[in-house]
């Protein structure tokens, strides 16, 4: 393990650690079965780039240790909800997630569906608890607000469901994946800047670092629902081409998509050229591209 990686993997224990906190209650309630499934679907599972993302900008800008961490769980709250949604059988109907059985699977519809909601209503309560001036937790929740709503993640989840079947040109596959994959990584960087109180210098050059990173992710998503393994990936491979999916890959084929995303990490990597201390950010770009889950 390198230096980068086990900067990644502290963010990533950083944001368990305050995520499980913020989960365990005292006692015993009514409402235990769907704070469970919260619990499920939330603590310990992914890579917690996003979470990474705020913390690094954060960092970047000078924020007290710590600042940001509310922040990075607020977004990784209002993901880990957009993978439980995803998942049920009325959006696209998958049973495993993160090698596990999907929510809806472990608890059932309702309660994956009340645990989603729950971690929405949940995100904002634990962004508002920030320990930073009022100005700035305000922005922030404007910001996660937007990225997570009809012209943000719900917007592109939107062209998804309406373009199963259809084939679908560039122009729109990229737009839907600037929005449902894209949005949340450019507010995961907006928010570590929030917190850091960035200059608008650093707050475009974040966005334009988090949107490059946020279309090389999905093209790489792309590219591994037909050349992963679900061992690894932790989800059902082929559901793309079973779903009859317009990605990158049907409109250039595998190599084709790899020259893609390999051009977004190239335009991610210029656009922190001049940030300094941004070795990190330049590792992290070339590991959404070389990842192999």
């Amino acid at each position: 393990m390198n230096n980068y990686e086990e900067q990644l993997a502290l963010y990533a224990k950083n944001a368990n650690d305050a995520l499980r906190e913020r989960l365990t209650f005292k006692g015993t309630c009514l409402q235990m079965q769907v704070i469970d499934a919260m619990r499920y679907s939330l603590l310990d599972a992914g890579k917690r780039l996003r979470a990474a993302f705020v913390m690094e900008f954060a960092r970047l800008c000078r924020a007290a240790r710590g600042d940001a961490v509310a922040f990075a769980c607020a977004i990784e709250m209002v993901h880990a909800y957009s993978l439980i949604h995803d998942d049920l059988p009325c959006m696209d109907n998958d049973d495993l997630r993160r090698g596990k059985p999907s929510c809806h699977k472990a608890f059932g519809e309702a309660n994956a569906l009340l645990a989603g909601d729950g971690l929405l209503t949940l995100a904002f309560e634990t962004a508002a608890d920030a320990s930073l001036p009022d100005a700035h937790i305000v922005e922030a929740v404007k910001t996660l607000s937007r990225a997570a709503g009809i012209f943000g993640m719900i917007g592109g989840q939107v062209i998804d469901l309406a373009s199963e079947g259809k084939q679908i040109d560039l122009q729109t596959l990229n737009l839907l994946y600037e929005l449902k994959t894209g949005a949340l990584l450019r507010a995961s960087a907006k928010l570590g800047c929030v917190a850091g109180g960035a200059d608008s210098q650093m707050i475009e050059a974040a966005d334009a670092y988090a949107k490059a990173c946020g279309l090389a992710f999905q093209i790489t998503d792309d590219i591994l629902d037909v050349v992963g393994t679900a061992e690894k990936i932790g989800k059902p491979i082929g559901s793309d081409n079973e779903n009859h999916k317009t990605t990158y890959v049907t409109l250039f084929g595998v190599e084709g998509a790899k020259e893609a995303a390999a051009e977004q990490v190239e335009l991610a990597k210029k656009s922190i050229a001049t940030l300094p201390d941004n070795q990190f950010l330049l590792w992290l770009a070339d590991m959404i591209l070389t990842r192999d889950h």
